[in-house]
């Protein structure tokens, strides 16, 4: 078996860190967590959510699965949302993709995969919904990237329809969601300039 006790040795120490910056951080955040923010990322490990946005355990509620997907078929993705919608009352839901996601990636090839092919089908219905744009760029990473934000835009979309938001919005709830782009080469976030609030209603 691979030795992992260095995985505890840094737990160890992360905790006594916090304890040190803070002494009754733990004992607050056992009490009962309060989020304003659901974060619907990728589960590539390079895209930390609670890191990169510079907050502490407790202040993001957080489902990744590949390539930022919101699929109305998953009940996981769905689930998630109810709860941080309904239960948590966050007030705001971020949709976060990155450039170079290999998500994305896969799904512009040919080639097979397995399983991960199924899920990779809704990446290619977004290029599909698109193909007049993309078909234009010719340069393969401009692509990539405009795929990358694409896919972003079309799962805020996603978001919002589903009745769970839709009927958070009827009833007056304060919530917003957003789709923003991660560059893994500077740690820079991009706001794609999507977010939706209640008056998507009307649209």
């Amino acid at each position: 078996m691979s030795n992992i006790e260095y995985l505890f040795k840094n737990n160890r120490a992360w905790a006594e860190k916090i304890n040190q910056e803070d002494p009754t951080f733990f004992d607050t955040l056992a009490e009962q967590q309060k989020p304003e923010y659901l974060w619907i990322g990728c589960s590539d490990s390079r895209v930390p959510a609670n890191e990169l946005l510079g907050m502490l355990p407790g202040e993001v509620f957080v489902h990744r699965n590949i390539a930022n997907q919101v699929i109305h078929t998953d009940l996981n993705c769905l689930s998630v949302i109810q709860f941080a919608v309904d239960y948590l009352k966050v007030k705001h839901i971020i949709v976060c993709g990155h450039y170079g996601c290999g998500g994305v990636l896969a799904s512009m090839d040919n080639e097979s995969y397995g399983l991960i092919d199924n899920w990779l089908r809704h990446i290619e219905d977004v290029h599909r919904f698109h193909k007049e744009k993309l078909d234009a760029i010719t340069d393969h990473s401009e692509k990539f990237n405009t795929l990358c934000e694409l896919n972003v835009i079309e799962q805020v979309a996603n978001v919002c329809n589903t009745t769970i938001v839709r009927n958070a919005w009827k009833s007056g709830q304060e919530l917003t969601v957003h789709g923003f782009v991660y560059n893994l080469g500077d740690g820079i976030l991009k706001d794609l300039k999507v977010s939706a609030g209640k008056e998507a209603l009307d649209r």
